[in-house]
């Protein structure tokens, strides 16, 4: 996992929980917990607390376990909760956020995140059948998160779907068992429910 060493306290913070701050006259990489401060005195808000919360195991419909880690960070007027996978030290996989208001009680913005992600957790969307990738049965819905594919230097999606990583090529294959089908392609912020 790649540290980073925040601009203001100098503690070694895991890159996930960077925020890049151009507030000031010179750009600076601020860990989660000092970029909070920082927003809460701007913002007046006088009890602001940083809790980090400890990674969580949740099942899926398959049986697969997953890790979630969190990060908590100030957005101006609200707070944003986010849990994740990570591969390579890096969030990957499924990926999850609710806002709140920077007062509320972080413990019941985490209960509300955790409800969303067991709701998300508990739909399989694709399987591998005999002609490869299809969308899992009886649904004709699949639901995801769009990620920037490296491979193809960032030039075409990179889709999250059931916490697998699925390339715009396989998406492509899989959607052609549905021919002649219409679709509705609706994209949602990361925060709200799908």
């Amino acid at each position: 996992m790649q540290q980073i060493k925040c601009d203001d306290c100098g503690r070694l913070t895991p890159s996930y929980d960077i925020v890049n701050d151009s507030s000031s006259r010179e750009y600076r990489q601020l860990g989660g917990r000092c970029f909070n401060t920082k927003l809460a005195k701007l913002g007046g808000l006088d009890a602001v607390e940083h809790v980090q919360f400890e990674p969580v195991v949740l099942t899926d419909a398959r049986g697969d376990t997953h890790e979630f880690h969190f990060c908590t960070h100030l957005l101006g007027t609200g707070v944003s909760l986010e849990a994740f996978e990570r591969r390579d030290g890096h969030p990957a996989g499924y990926q999850f956020q609710v806002i709140g208001d920077p007062e509320d009680d972080l413990l019941r913005l985490l209960g509300r995140l955790l409800e969303k992600m067991r709701r998300a957790l508990s739909v399989t969307h694709i399987e591998d059948g005999e002609l490869g990738l299809q969308i899992a049965e009886p649904q004709t819905r699949v639901r995801g998160l769009i990620e920037c594919d490296e491979a193809c230097e960032g030039r075409v999606p990179l889709l999250v779907i059931d916490g697998r990583e699925i390339t715009w090529e396989e998406f492509g294959r899989l959607l052609m068992t549905f021919e002649g089908w219409q679709f509705n392609l609706e994209i949602r912020d990361r925060s709200e429910e799908l």
